[in-house]
Formats: C-alpha cells, sequence, structure tokens
C-alpha cells in the first residue's frame, strides 16, 4: 500500500513569507497605534463615502410592492397569488392533523392523535422494524401527553408542505445545474449567500412581499432549505460512475430519460440525504419563522422567553426536540432503505401493503375519533406537565447559586469578553483588509486575495463595522472554545469504537435540535447578554468540532502509525508528530463547520440582548425595513465567506504539504 510522506515547504518561501508577514504585522501595528490622528477614515468610513445600500434595497422593495405590474396584475398580486396556492394545501393537511378540514365541499374529521402516531409508528417499522417504530410513535406521543399537540401539528402541517416544495425545487435547480455547467457555475455565488444570510434576513423582504402569515414564513423556508437540495443534487448527478451513463446512452435515452430514468434513480441514496437536509432546515426555520405569522411551537418557545416563562418554554422546547428526532430518524432511515424488488404475481395488497396499512390506520382513527373524542383529542385529564417544576428549580438555582453564578460569568466577562471586544472594535478596517488581503494572496493566490479584501472594504463601507467586529468577538471566543472542547474529545473517543459509537449518537442529537432549543437552558442560568449568547453558541457549534476530528484522525494511514511505533515514538508524539499534522486538513474543514454553526447561532442570540449583526437583522425584522436587515445580513454572509474561503484554501495547501490528494471538497454551509 502506497503511504503519504510528508513534505516539507522550500526554506527560501518559507523566510520569504514569514518576513512578508513580519512587515505586514509592523505596518498594522503602526496604523492602529499612531494612525488614527493621521488617517481617521482607517478606522471608520465617513458617512459620505458609504454607498447607500440599504436605500436602494428598500427602493427596490417599494417599487416591487406599488408600481411593479405585468399588465393584467400587478407584483403585488403576483405574491398573494403565491401566498394563496400555498395556503390550500397547508389548509388541508393542518385540517387533517388538527381542527378538521373541508375537501372540495365535503367536511373531513380530522385524524386525531392517536391515528397520527400510529401512522408515524407504521412508518417507522415499514423504514427500520420495531425500534424506529417505538421512538417515532414514542416521540408523537410525547407530544400529546404534554399538551403540545395543537402547536406542535401547526409546525408539522407547515413542514409536510414545505418539504416536498423544497425538495422539489432544489431537485430541478440541481438538475439544471449538472446538465448545463455554466447555469450551474453562476448559480453556486447565490448558493452561497443563501446559505450563509442569516435567518432573521429572510423574513423581512418575505414579510413585505407576501404579508403576515403561516405561508410567508413557509416561502422564506422554501427559500432557505432549497440551497442544500439543491447542492446535493448537482454533486451527487457528478458521481453517478460513467459506466450507467454510458450504458443510458447505448441503449438510446434521450436527454429526458437519462436524467429521470438512469441518474436520478443511480443517485437516490445521496438525492435522500439532501431530503434530510431539507425537513431539518426546514423545521429550523419554520420555528424562527413563527416572528412573521408561522404560529405553532416556534411562537410558543418565542412567547415563553419574552415572558421569562421557563417552565412553558422548556415543554414547548422538548416537544420540539421530539419532533425533530422523529423526523430526522425518519427521513435517515428512508435514505438508508433500498426499495424492494417490484413483484408482478402479487395483487394490490402484495405491492403496496404499507399504503392500505396506513389508510386503513387513517380510516378507523378518524371514525373512531367521532365516536370517542378522547381518540381525536387527548383528553385535559391525561395530560402531564413539567412547567412548574422547571420553573421551580430555575427558582432554587437562583436563590441558592446566584452569586456564584454571577461571579463566574462577571470575571468572564470582565476578563475575557470585553477586553478582546474593546481590542477589535479599536482595528482599522483598512489593516484588518490589508492583512485578509495578504493571508488570501499567500494561500489561494490573486483571486482569493481579491475577494478576502474585497468583501471586508465592502462590509466596513456599510457604517457597520462595530457591529461585525462584535460578532467576530463572539463567534471568535465562541468558536475557540468549541474547538479546545472538541478537539479532546475527539482525540479521546477516535480510536475508541465503542465510546466514538456513544458519543455519536449524542452529537447527532444535538445536530438534530433547532437552534432556539439551545437559548432555554442559557437564558435559564445566565439571563440575557454576551455571556449568554456565547454558552448558546458554543454548545451549538460543538458537534463539528468533534465529528471532523475524528474523522481525520480515523483516516490517518495505519502504516504511518506504525512506522511511528517501529522507530520508538511514545503515544503522545504518535498522537501530536503524526495523527494531529495528517488529520490537520480534516481538523481545519471542522473549524470552518464550527464557524458557519457559530455565525448562524449567533444571529439568533440577537433575541438574548447581544449588540453585533444580528440585533441589526433583529431590529429591522420588528420594524419591517428591509434594506437595514439584507444590509446586515450580507455582512454576516461576507463574514462567513471570508472565513469559509480562506480556511478551505488552508486545508488544501496543509494537504499539498502533507503529499495528500485533495479530497476534502466544498461542504455547504
Amino acid at each position: 500500500m502506497e503511504t503519504a510522506t510528508i513534505a516539507q515547504p522550500p526554506v527560501l518561501g518559507l523566510r520569504s513569507g514569514t518576513l512578508m508577514w513580519i512587515a505586514a504585522t509592523l505596518v498594522f501595528a503602526a496604523l492602529w497605534l499612531w494612525g488614527g490622528e493621521v488617517l481617521p477614515w482607517a478606522f471608520e468610513v465617513p458617512r459620505a463615502w458609504r454607498p447607500p445600500f440599504a436605500a436602494w434595497i428598500s427602493g427596490v422593495l417599494d417599487w416591487l410592492t406599488k408600481e411593479a405590474h405585468f399588465g393584467l396584475f400587478t407584483f403585488r398580486d403576483l405574491t398573494r397569488f403565491i401566498s394563496a396556492v400555498i395556503d390550500v394545501p397547508y389548509q388541508i393537511a393542518l385540517g387533517l392533523l388538527s381542527g378538521g378540514a373541508t375537501v372540495f365541499g365535503v367536511p373531513v374529521p380530522p385524524v386525531g392523535w392517536l391515528g397520527v402516531t400510529l401512522l408515524v409508528a407504521l412508518l417507522g417499522f415499514v423504514l427500520s422494524g420495531l425500534p424506529l417504530a417505538a421512538l417515532a410513535g414514542g416521540a408523537f406521543f410525547f407530544i400529546a401527553i404534554f399538551g403540545q399537540w395543537t402547536s406542535a401539528m401547526l409546525t408539522l402541517a407547515s413542514i409536510l408542505v414545505a418539504v416536498p416544495l423544497g425538495v422539489g425545487g432544489g431537485l430541478l435547480l440541481g438538475i439544471a445545474g449538472h446538465r448545463w455547467t455554466g447555469f450551474g457555475r453562476a448559480i453556486v455565488p447565490f448558493l452561497d449567500l443563501m446559505q450563509t444570510i442569516p435567518i432573521f434576513a429572510y423574513l423581512v423582504p418575505i414579510l413585505i412581499l407576501f404579508g403576515f402569515g403561516p405561508t410567508s414564513a413557509m416561502i422564506a423556508t422554501l427559500i432557505y432549505a432549497m440551497p442544500p437540495m439543491t447542492r446535493i443534487t448537482m454533486l451527487a448527478l457528478q458521481r453517478v460512475p460513467d459506466e450507467i451513463v454510458d450504458l443510458g446512452r447505448m441503449i438510446g435515452c434521450t436527454p429526458r430519460q437519462m436524467t429521470w430514468r438512469v441518474m436520478v434513480p443511480s443517485a437516490q441514496e445521496a438525492l435522500m440525504v439532501g431530503v434530510n437536509q431539507v425537513i431539518m432546515l426546514s423545521l429550523n426555520m419554520v420555528i424562527i419563522a413563527s416572528m412573521i405569522g408561522a404560529g405553532g411551537l416556534g411562537f410558543d418557545v418565542l412567547s415563553a422567553l419574552r415572558r421569562l416563562d421557563f417552565g412553558a418554554g422548556l415543554e414547548a422546547g422538548f416537544a420540539i426536540v421530539a419532533l425533530a428526532i422523529a423526523l430526522d430518524r425518519l427521513s435517515q432511515a428512508a435514505a438508508r432503505r433500498r426499495p424492494a424488488a417490484p413483484v408482478s404475481n402479487e395483487g394490490i395488497v402484495g405491492r403496496h401493503p404499507f399504503l392500505l396499512s396506513a389508510l386503513t390506520v387513517l380510516i378507523l382513527a378518524t371514525l373512531a375519533g367521532l365516536a370517542v373524542p378522547a381518540v381525536q383529542t387527548y383528553p385535559e385529564t391525561g395530560r402531564l406537565s413539567t412547567g412548574t417544576f422547571w420553573s421551580e428549580v430555575v427558582e432554587y438555582i437562583n436563590i441558592n447559586y446566584f452569586d456564584e453564578i454571577e461571579a463566574a460569568k462577571n470575571a468572564v466577562l470582565l476578563n475575557v469578553l470585553i477586553p478582546v471586544k474593546r481590542f477589535l472594535i479599536s482595528l482599522p478596517w483598512l489593516g484588518v483588509a490589508g492583512l485578509l488581503t495578504l493571508a488570501g494572496w499567500r494561500l489561494g493566490g490573486p483571486r482569493l486575495a481579491l475577494l478576502a479584501g474585497g468583501l471586508t472594504v465592502l462590509v466596513a463601507s456599510t457604517g457597520l463595522w462595530e457591529e461585525a467586529m462584535t460578532t467576530v468577538y463572539l463567534c471568535g471566543i465562541a468558536v475557540l472554545i468549541a474547538m479546545l472542547i472538541g478537539l479532546p474529545i475527539g482525540i479521546l473517543v477516535a480510536e475508541r469504537d465503542r465510546l466514538w459509537a456513544s458519543v455519536r449518537v449524542i452529537i447527532d442529537t444535538l445536530q438534530t435540535l433547532p437552534a432556539f432549543v439551545y437559548l432555554m437552558p442559557a437564558v435559564m442560568l445566565f439571563r440575557v447578554g454576551d455571556f449568554t449568547a456565547m454558552i448558546a453558541i458554543v454548545a451549538f457549534a460543538l458537534a463539528p468540532a468533534i465529528r471532523y476530528t475524528v474523522l481525520g484522525l480515523r483516516g490517518v494511514d495505519p502504516a504511518l502509525i506504525e512506522a511511528g511505533k517501529a522507530m520508538g515514538c511514545t503515544p503522545w508524539q504518535i498522537v501530536t508528530r503524526i495523527r494531529l499534522r495528517l488529520a490537520m486538513p480534516e481538523i481545519l474543514l471542522g473549524l470552518n463547520q464550527t464557524i458557519m454553526f457559530a455565525l448562524s447561532m449567533l444571529v439568533i442570540t440577537a433575541l438574548v440582548g447581544t449588540r453585533d449583526l444580528g440585533q441589526e437583522v433583529y431590529i429591522a425584522l420588528t420594524k419591517a425595513d428591509a434594506g437595514r436587515g439584507l444590509v446586515a445580513g450580507l455582512c454576516v454572509a461576507f463574514i462567513a465567506i471570508i472565513a469559509d474561503r480562506l480556511i478551505h484554501a488552508a486545508a488544501s495547501r496543509s494537504r499539498a504539504q502533507l503529499g495528500l490528494s485533495d479530497g476534502g471538497g466544498h461542504d455547504a454551509a
């Protein structure tokens, strides 16, 4: 077996690069220390130099809503028509799940909590057997018994409508991007922006264009959840084996037949992973979109946060967790399941046993609900509640440990958070742009240098430099802490299969939870502020730090480890000088994903009082100021893109220096 050799960079290149960095650092330090009086514009772009981005965006939206028309109808009529069309399946789904519906003029009673729970359990049994049936059915029973059924069904109805539309739209865009390479290259930057712009930033223009209500929330969900499906579709179609494609051409398939009968079925397993991503992102977005009228569990959590009713908020949060875990496990099982071979000599019962079983459960549960109300609506006398218990726990902690918690929080604030924040805010934007340009040049050449420096200048030109540095400070500290926790855990479990299996279940669950859920315990213990935001961000961003560390360490060539042992290396030397060094490209990609997770969570922590770009987006949402919200959201996206491109370039360079093939790819942000 060939083994990777550790290649050393040229000494001359190392020295010239070091001298370049020393010179750049000295210039930067001089500008920071003494440039305030000589070059004040290098610290804050004068108002006269700032392009009115927010006014331009708001003007375009005003024109669309008030003046744009297509002859027979206006743009506003078009958006309202789209909302009305989407509202039809939503109302039917909601009615069938809870409350009843009218289909073609015929009143149809709701399936009821028992029928939905049995249907979900039956689906789990068909996909993966009894354990998944028990998990999925138990999760829905948990939602019913704790009195969260109505809100959960509002959320589930939105997901049932948004996911098929998101999957279909993403699939069609991905197929188009694969078939026409020019179109594929053109949409990649837009996909990058759509996946890095904060979630809240979507809500402001959607609110203006489509109004307030659950259908607007579903439209925002579609925009947010489609990019991963598009990316995965393009990647999956690219990876279809050439032999299958050649076979399709040999038998004379038309382009349409080649796409739908050859390539899409061959890429089915990878496409189902995209479906899982759409489901989880839709759940996360539908909850956050409660701010523009989605209702459901997200609204319950948000209103509990505003009232500081921790018990009610945690119960709604637990219901979100249960719903998320059930949907995640079901979609993962569907992705792993192989389609059964068709049986031609059996009747409809043999060919479609699940469909007939589901229809039977549906009809029986609906009829039973008409006769026995407890089958349709879970009886209040049988409901449980832990809200009072959690409120008492919070009260007990605040009474008995308030001083200790405040002392720890204030120590971190005064000695770490505030000094770092003041330092970053004091930095000149011109110097930061110069350093990032140099980093881009050294890592990826002129194109990356232009991207990193240009986006930094754009952020500064918006007048939000202080808010951007506050974002960087909170994100940077949280990512550092997450990596300091995740790296040792990854090193500890990488060679222990049973321990890694247990840790993987935990981090899989952590990545399943919507971001809202992380705020509740943090606010419960530490109230609002930067410290609370940091704790929530660390908890949310920890999973990729562990996962990529384990991925890199487990991928090290065993022959190199054996060679190290033969040379007399101690276990510590094998870890630090061989395994960690060879795993560095994957660890860097883990750092990249940790930053992406932290930035996405950072915007949500605006709800607990941070004063960064996320707060700008949130304020814009409350004031329906689309220009302000999108400008702040684009600044967050630019920070994410700069970090993403620089870290990927560093990972590629690390692979090249280690003599490894660059197989890291570009993970979706």
